[in-house]
């Protein structure tokens, strides 16, 4: 997994410190960032997150770039609507080399390992030979009703790809970009650094939160499983490691 935070709003904390201004003073918008320096925004910030007001951090917005992450990790992760996405296409992409993600469960067992590497390897070969054989009849079948063989060969491959996809597992490796406001990221840490989240995608939460706390720290100074601020809402569901969460993540933003 790779993840790196390529583009958010300048001066977020400010931008939240200035809509909150708006709501709770008579301020124009011409002097509206008056006095509003690193400090009293972070000030301004830390007081909205002690009030619970949340929409004036819906107007900054952070895009991340992730790689070899799963599919699987991928019909999670748009669960979350309030956010941008942007996905490599199995579509229009051949994946030449097909790259998968080994659970670490699976990687702890030999036998296991041994059975899905191969089961990997199969699937790569399957889509592989399915991929050139309806290339080549859709080929065929394109110059015969008059197509160019070079623009035939382009057509050809990518009505092959639109259906050999179907052979690849949730495993197969994606990239994305994704973009979130501060919001929106805040609700998807709350979800997905809980212990009770699946694995790959608790590593993804935890390594976003990373990104966006060393540029904005009052805006996800509480961020994180809802264990880190209160009580766990998991009730008989809880992993019963809540000191042990707040400590991960209190160390987490030193």
């Amino acid at each position: 997994m790779k993840v790196q935070l390529i583009a958010y709003t300048p001066n977020p904390e400010k931008v939240v410190a200035a809509a909150a201004k708006l709501c709770y003073s008579n301020a124009e918008i011409d002097t509206l960032l008056d006095g509003l320096t690193e400090e009293k925004s972070r000030e301004f910030v830390q007081m909205l997150a002690s009030m619970g007001h949340e929409s004036p951090t819906e107007h900054v917005s952070f895009t991340f770039a992730i790689e070899g992450v799963s599919r699987s990790l991928l019909a999670q992760i748009t669960r979350h609507r309030i956010a941008s996405y942007s996905v490599q296409s199995q579509r229009y992409v051949n994946l030449k080399q097909p790259e998968f993600v080994t659970p670490p469960e699976i990687a702890a067992d030999s036998r296991s390992l041994e059975r899905f590497n191969k089961a990997m390897e199969m699937t790569a070969e399957n889509y592989h030979n399915v991929t050139r054989m309806l290339k080549a009849a859709h080929k065929e079948k394109m110059m015969a009703d008059g197509m160019g063989e070079k623009e035939a060969n382009r057509a050809a491959e990518k009505k092959a790809l639109e259906d050999a996809r179907f052979i690849l597992p949730n495993a197969c490796t994606t990239k994305m970009i994704v973009t979130m406001n501060a919001r929106s990221l805040n609700n998807f840490f709350a979800h997905r650094c809980c212990n009770r989240a699946q694995w790959e995608i608790r590593q993804l939460a935890d390594e976003m939160l990373k990104l966006v706390y060393r540029v904005a720290p009052a805006l996800f100074v509480k961020s994180g499983p809802p264990c880190v601020k209160g009580p766990c809402p998991e009730g008989k569901m809880s992993c019963g490691q809540m000191a042990e969460m707040r400590k991960k993540y209190e160390e987490m933003k030193k």
